[in-house]
């Protein structure tokens, strides 16, 4: 549905044109430092505006309505919302009845029975992702000193990502990429085997960002080419660090001590000025489509932060549950 996480739980809400979108946090632990600042650096990190991402411009102010009192989290659920100012209804409209190829549009209002919300991809929009980024913040907090960065590694095949977005505005394309994301710092012991594994949820977490296509973790796929010999990575002392990290930091769906790697693939922005083919939903004949308003040439140039966010969500609740294990044990 719409929520994920165990202890550390969050429920996104809202949609791309209506009046908010927004999260809301159960099981934080009261106390934690959160200041209305804190938020502003990772937020504008995912904001658009600048070169290849869509023009619309919102302000993104956290809006905090419950769970913390004086700049300290309560105990309580923590619901916090986003305004949405920067909006432009009335494009969809004239669209409404033909779903834009590599859109939801289509498997929305099947799954709805036409009574989504179909403004600018409605509760599918990557508007939604200003939730996750505010969660993420808070997450971030919690696992300190736990560190982890995501970078846009290559836009369209390429390493010069600023060369590939001009190629692509220049043909009124869009392109996708690659970001690769590393968390150093984790005790090993992290994670259970199969269902609970820390990929699983990891993956479980990313794939709610929309545009993401795959996951890698360590050497990932290029294993497939490698000898057993090659691929298994040597440990070096008592605390786990190994020589490589073909494993990415995870054995048997376990935290290993060493850095989770991952590296995801964002598809290209669906919505292009090139005419496209789809249907028309009342008639069910075939028609010809294009597709004007504001989006992302790259919509990759803004999901490092995004990545940061759910990977925080997790580990937070992987850490969670951990000091709980540690509290039975003691008693």
């Amino acid at each position: 549905m719409n929520s994920f996480g165990r202890i550390f739980r969050v429920s996104i809400l809202g949609e791309s044109h209506g009046p908010c979108v927004g999260i809301v946090i159960d099981g934080c632990p009261a106390g934690l430092d959160v200041p209305v600042h804190g938020f502003y650096d990772d937020l504008k990190r995912r904001m658009g505006g600048i070169k290849g991402t869509t023009p619309r411009k919102e302000q993104d102010i956290p809006l905090i309505k419950s769970g913390v009192f004086k700049g300290k989290t309560t105990g309580a659920p923590i619901c916090i919302l986003f305004d949405n100012k920067d909006v432009d209804p009335a494009a969809y409209e004239s669209i409404k009845d033909t779903p834009r190829p590599g859109h939801a549009d289509f498997t929305a209002w099947k799954k709805y029975d036409g009574f989504n919300d179909y403004r600018g991809s409605g509760h599918f929009s990557g508007r939604l992702t200003a939730g996750l980024v505010a969660a993420g913040v808070i997450a971030k907090l919690l696992i300190q000193p736990v560190h982890i960065e995501a970078v846009l590694i290559e836009a369209a095949g390429s390493q010069n990502i600023a060369a590939a977005v001009q190629s692509a505005i220049q043909n009124k394309d869009s392109i996708g990429g690659i970001v690769a994301c590393r968390t150093r710092g984790l005790p090993a012991g992290l994670g259970e085997p199969f269902f609970d594994s820390v990929e699983s949820l990891i993956s479980h977490m990313v794939f709610s960002i929309p545009a993401i296509k795959g996951i890698e973790f360590g050497a990932g796929f290029s294993c497939a080419q490698m000898r057993g010999s090659e691929c298994n990575d040597g440990i070096v002392n008592i605390n786990g660090e190994t020589r490589t990290n073909n494993a990415g930091g995870i054995n048997g769906g376990i935290t290993n001590g060493n850095d989770i790697f991952f590296k995801v693939a964002v598809k290209p922005t669906s919505s292009i000025p090139a005419m496209q083919h789809t249907i028309n939903l009342k008639t069910g004949e075939l028609t010809e489509l294009t597709i004007t308003g504001r989006h992302d040439t790259c919509i990759a140039l803004r999901v490092p932060v995004i990545v940061e966010a759910v990977t925080a969500i997790v580990l937070a609740d992987l850490m969670l549950i951990d000091s709980l294990k540690i509290k039975r044990k003691v008693t």
